[in-house]
């Protein structure tokens, strides 16, 4: 058997089965006919699509060692003196949360993996979400109609952030316990409402009555939201023709992929494969070992603790104001260290999630977009993507400000200023640098598909002049080169009653901003009468002669 017949004997197959599923559901839910729906349709295969997999992948191996631990743990906050197989901590105080996670990790058969796995499915599954993300933004895949599927996706992100969050107090430890300080402090300077909001969350207790408040949105609340979300995420990604990169046969309307059957068996696979990764991580690296950090204790604070990596950012907004930012006013201290870094992520935080509508606007491109952009080929939007993510890598590493002076004996004054030159030069220089390398492709391009690829052959013609020999390109190669939209800005015109906007001047000069540099692609008639494809034909022929 051939391989070609062996592929095809395995599409039958797969299709037989959601047939024979397709019929066992329609005569007993009635809802077969979705399956009948789906099996039409093929789903694109490319990698960077799988980071979507990876995401739900994590969040299902996060969810089943969850419960397994929700058998062990204890949320109780009672004070008890630790009697257990760990010998440093024999006979000190500690809460009974403390307690039954140390059991877990010590005497219950395979607890301490089931913790690791837990984290560290919970890290991979924000890691590949934020890559998705990263992803869906380059390649235009939130533009009509997939806005709302933009918009989830950062909701799944939030709620899987805040689980995390809640996850970490649980344990009661030292750690733990420094980032409820840390929370509890926030809370406390925001204005007029500071001290309500902190009495809500501790529930008048601090630190303890953080667990009762944390564990049923933990185990509950939270993984209850990420999971409907990620349900209707997943059905209006199905209802929508599946985004696809440009190639053959793609089109707008045509999508070209593998059948429900085999990327189903394809999903499948890829569970098993995250799952063993997972797990072999988790029994080779230790995270989070709350045995070396002993019982929280509101009074002291763990050497070292840092926030959460993701969000990281936040403690780095913070660590950047510069001192003195507060103020007496009615009678109350208002501390900006604390308003306008919170102020500054959500504001770049909600840009990030209505930036599908802004571009729409700026733009004006209503139609309905089925196929991928390569990201030279939107050299604004990359740009602008790229000075998001300097950023945010900005803040993210002023976390870790005092590590840095630690490990590289470096003042802690001359990082800090550096950090905050970097936040705002940073993300200018790099939306610049961007955009001007993605012209350049898109030059580098245009010379390919009218030219050919450089061979490094000189040849010289009969009458004296030295040509270099060049590749010509096959035509999938050149239309792949070419194949792209090139959108004009818009134009300035009066409205029906011959009157100008301030709106429409700012959305000229937006759109001017957008696509003011941008490189045409060659049309047909230049891919074939172009001139300077006849030194290169004629090279080619001298080099056969030769």
């Amino acid at each position: 058997m051939t391989k070609g017949a062996g592929l095809a004997g395995s599409a039958r197959g797969s299709t037989q089965v959601t047939d024979r599923v397709a019929r066992w559901l329609d005569d007993r839910t009635r809802i077969g006919v979705m399956v009948r729906v789906w099996r039409g349709r093929a789903f694109p295969d490319h990698w960077s699509l799988l980071l979507g997999h990876v995401v739900v992948v994590s969040f299902l191996v996060c969810s089943l060692t969850g419960v397994f631990l929700l058998f062990f743990y204890d949320p109780s906050t009672t004070a008890v003196q630790y009697d257990g197989p760990y010998i440093p901590l024999q006979g000190v105080e500690m809460s009974r949360a403390l307690e039954s996670t140390l059991d877990i990790s010590f005497e219950v058969r395979g607890g301490l993996l089931m913790r690791q796995l837990h984290h560290w499915s919970a890290s991979l599954m924000i890691a590949a979400l934020l890559l998705h993300i990263l992803r869906v933004f380059f390649t235009g895949a939130f533009r009509k109609p997939r806005e709302l599927n933009w918009l989830l996706l950062f909701g799944i992100l939030f709620a899987s952030m805040a689980a995390g969050l809640t996850g970490h107090v649980l344990p009661d430890d030292m750690l733990s316990g420094s980032s409820l300080a840390v929370l509890d402090g926030i809370l406390k300077a925001i204005p007029v409402v500071g001290t309500w909001l902190s009495s809500l969350v501790f529930q008048g207790e601090f630190p303890a009555g953080a667990i009762t408040t944390f564990y049923p949105l933990h185990i509950l609340v939270l993984p209850a939201i990420i999971a409907v979300l990620m349900v209707v995420n997943g059905i209006l990604a199905t209802l929508h023709k599946p985004a696809q990169f440009p190639g053959p046969g793609r089109t707008e309307s045509n999508v070209v992929g593998r059948p429900l059957g085999a990327a189903a068996m394809k999903s499948v696979g890829l569970f098993f494969i995250v799952f063993g990764v997972l797990t072999g991580i988790a029994a080779i690296v230790t995270v989070n070992p709350i045995w070396t950090y002993g019982p929280a204790d509101p009074g002291n604070a763990s050497a070292g603790a840092g926030a959460l990596w993701y969000l990281a950012f936040l403690d780095g907004a913070q660590r950047l104001v510069p001192p003195g930012w507060e103020f007496v006013l009615f009678d109350r201290t208002w501390t900006l260290a604390i308003l306008v870094p919170v102020g500054v992520c959500v504001l770049f935080l909600v840009t990030a999630m209505v930036y599908p509508f802004i571009e729409r606007w700026i733009t004006g491109d209503r139609r309905e977009h089925h196929l991928l952009t390569r990201p030279r080929h939107a050299p604004t939007r990359t740009g602008t993507g790229f000075a998001g993510i300097v950023f945010y890598g900005v803040l993210w590493a002023a976390a870790g400000s005092d590590l840095i002076a630690l490990h590289f004996s470096l003042s802690i004054e001359g990082i800090v200023l550096t950090l905050q030159v970097a936040l705002i030069l940073g993300p200018v220089a790099g939306f610049v640098l961007t955009k001007r390398i993605c012209l350049g492709l898109q030059r580098k391009d245009r010379e390919i598909a009218l030219h050919g690829y450089e061979t490094g052959r000189i040849v010289r013609h009969p009458g004296g002049e030295y040509v270099e020999v060049h590749h010509p390109v096959d035509a999938y190669e050149r239309w792949r080169l070419v194949d792209h939209d090139s959108y004009e800005p818009l134009v300035l015109r009066p409205d029906k009653t011959g009157r100008i906007r301030s709106r429409d001047r700012v959305r000229v000069t937006l759109s001017r901003w957008f696509f003011q540099d941008r490189i045409l692609p060659p049309t047909a008639l230049e891919l074939t009468t172009d001139p300077a494809n006849r030194p290169v034909a004629l090279a080619e022929e001298v080099a056969q002669d030769h």
